[in-house]
């Protein structure tokens, strides 16, 4: 009987484990249109998480929180002019470098 009760226990348990399953989103395959779509929240943690993943591909060691927001809308208005292309493909043309 103990045994079972340890067993269900531990079933229990593990629930909250499961319910909190990673999800994987390849970030080349967001388009501009998707992106431009996103609420403000989502757009605003996508755009720091593409921010700091371009610098690290351009040696950036520093952040540069005005720069930040200038690339954000340089890159806005590239999405603007072409949805259906990657955000990846318009951050490269927007910031003109890499």
């Amino acid at each position: 009987m103990r045994c079972r009760f340890i067993g269900l226990t531990f079933a229990i348990a593990m629930v909250p484990v499961v319910a909190n399953a990673q999800l994987t989103i390849d970030m080349g395959k967001i388009t501009c249109g998707e992106y431009l779509a996103m609420p403000p929240s989502q757009s605003n943690d996508f755009s720091a998480w593409m921010s700091g993943w371009f610098s690290y591909q351009n040696r950036r060691t520093f952040v540069d929180l005005l720069l930040h927001q200038r690339n954000i809308a340089s890159v806005k208005a590239w999405c603007q002019l072409h949805p259906a292309e990657s955000v990846m493909y318009g951050l490269q043309h927007a910031v003109g470098t890499n």
